[in-house]
């Protein structure tokens, strides 16, 4: 009874029960009682299994990287993987007859490491260190599609590389080369900044100069502007003072016209009344002189006529002898002159 055993597998692994050559069982997650002397089982593990690495490689300028990942595999075709690798368990059922199942994983990286150092020593270092997302597509496309593998059975489920690293020795170098790169173009971006501040400067300068220029011209135009017009305007009262003047010597022709004619209307008349009076004195001339002095006055006031009297006695004096004046006619003549 000692001979007669009981397994169980997990739902991950895969089970072969072969009894004299021939398989009898086979299935994931099998259980069943089986005879121990005459039975062999083969258990293939399914479930993913994750291998990390670390490894040391050089690159194509002769540089030393370490890469550091992750990969991650499963047995797809437990048959195939069965047929070409040993999984057999021993009489107790809780191990491995060989060590084959750890030989699969180191098969496996073994591969994935010749694949990546072939493209690492492609690399120059500064592309190495930051290859990794390459690395790691270039790597799975070739292990996805590695002969070797089909005939194992095994997938790649997935691939990671976690670091690229140089040697300290050249790390140290690069993170001098690349400070000293930072503080360079630390440098260029301060003269690039003052190179720019100056330019910008410049271009301000220019502004100011060219919008004093613009001013200057400007109030050079409105300058000439007011000078024009101050122009016109004085020609403008040049004409206006020409046509003043020439309306003042128009007016001035006109008065002298006007006086010439008054002058020669004036001769006129007074040749007129000259040849009037000369024709009524030598009418006078031919009368006598007492009849010229009755006619002078006709028609003379009283007091005159008076006068006139006592002035022809005055003449005559010689020839009067007795001249009586009444008083009354004194004070009559005495009356009117008040």
């Amino acid at each position: 009874m000692m001979n007669i055993r009981y397994y169980k597998a997990e739902p991950t692994t895969y089970v072969f029960r072969y009894r004299k050559g021939v398989v009898k069982q086979k299935g994931p997650g099998l259980s069943f009682i089986y005879f121990e002397p005459g039975s062999t089982l083969v258990a293939v593990p399914m479930a993913t299994q994750e291998t990390p690495f670390i490894m040391k490689e050089t690159t194509s300028d002769y540089q030393e990287v370490t890469v550091q990942g992750q990969l991650v595999y499963r047995i797809s075709d437990p048959e195939k993987s069965s047929a070409m690798m040993n999984f057999s368990l021993n009489k107790m059922a809780n191990g491995y007859v060989s060590d084959d199942p750890i030989k699969l994983s180191n098969r496996v990286l073994n591969l994935a490491q010749v694949i990546a150092r072939a493209k690492i020593q492609s690399y120059t270092l500064q592309q190495a260190l930051g290859a990794s997302l390459q690395l790691v597509e270039a790597v799975s496309d070739e292990l996805s599609g590695s002969p070797l593998l089909e005939r194992l059975g095994v997938e790649i489920v997935d691939l990671s590389i976690q670091a690229i690293r140089p040697a300290p020795e050249t790390a140290r170098a690069l993170e001098t080369s690349a400070r000293e790169e930072l503080l360079k173009k630390a440098d260029e971006a301060i003269y690039a900044r003052r190179k720019s501040a100056i330019e910008q400067e410049r271009i301000i300068k220019e502004s100011e100069l060219s919008t004093e220029l613009a001013v200057e011209a400007k109030k050079r135009q409105i300058s000439e502007s007011k000078i024009e017009a101050e122009r016109s305007m004085q020609e403008k009262r040049r004409q206006i003072q020409q046509e003043q003047m020439n309306a003042d010597v128009e007016l001035e022709a006109k008065r002298k016209e006007l006086v010439e004619m008054a002058t020669e209307n004036e001769k006129k008349q007074g040749d007129a009344k000259a040849y009037s009076i000369e024709k009524m004195m030598l009418a006078l001339s031919k009368l006598e002189p007492a009849l010229v002095e009755a006619i002078a006055s006709t028609g003379m006031e009283p007091e005159r006529v008076i006068a006139q009297a006592f002035k022809g006695l005055a003449t005559n004096a010689n020839k009067i002898g007795q001249l009586n004046i009444t008083p009354d006619l004194l004070s009559g003549l005495m009356k009117k002159e008040r």
